[in-house]
């Protein structure tokens, strides 16, 4: 009995890691050397340590297996901490954090230098890059599974470069069918 019970719950551990799917982040220097090899859009996560929001879409969006797999095959992922210490070089100029303080590493801490370029101003922010690094759009706040999913197949068929106002981004907004589970 023991032991059918040990194969039953090696069963449900096997098939949970086989089904579960992460995406595969890369800084944003990385993303950018692979596209000179295979063009692909960039999304960046731009977080901070102390952001409940940018916990949430950790949780909740990004280890969604639909996102994660949409994410994997179409795009580079960069996570970018706003906040934090790194040293990032971005068209041709080095960004960094020159007020940044390793006591407040958890805490509210100076703005990275590429998060100014970025004119980020909250966060979450999930800014996408097109095949040449250059910033498409920010997209601000938590966003959902279906939430995010509208972003993400928008920009890859470049869709957004037909929707030049609020009214066809509305009537696109409202045509849009999510596939994936939230």
């Amino acid at each position: 009995m023991k032991k059918l019970v040990f194969l039953l719950m090696l069963a449900v551990l096997t098939s949970v890691s086989i089904n579960a799917q992460e995406i595969n982040w890369v800084t944003l220097e990385k993303a950018i050397e692979l596209q000179k090899k295979n063009p692909k859009k960039i999304m960046m996560d731009v977080y901070t340590n102390w952001c409940g929001p940018c916990k949430m879409l950790d949780k909740n969006t990004f280890q969604n297996p639909d996102v994660a797999k949409y994410v994997n095959q179409h795009y580079y992922a960069v996570k970018f901490n706003a906040e934090g210490n790194e040293s990032v070089n971005y068209k041709g100029k080095t960004y960094t954090n020159p007020n940044y303080k390793a006591e407040l590493a958890n805490r509210r801490n100076s703005a990275h230098q590429l998060s100014s370029y970025l004119q980020i101003q909250a966060y979450p922010t999930i800014v996408f890059l097109d095949e040449k690094a250059d910033v498409i759009a920010p997209i601000r706040g938590y966003q959902s599974p279906p939430q995010l999913e509208l972003y993400l197949k928008m920009f890859k068929a470049d869709d957004h470069k037909t929707l030049d106002t609020q009214e066809k981004f509305n009537v696109y907004y409202t045509a849009f069918k999510p596939e994936f589970k939230g």
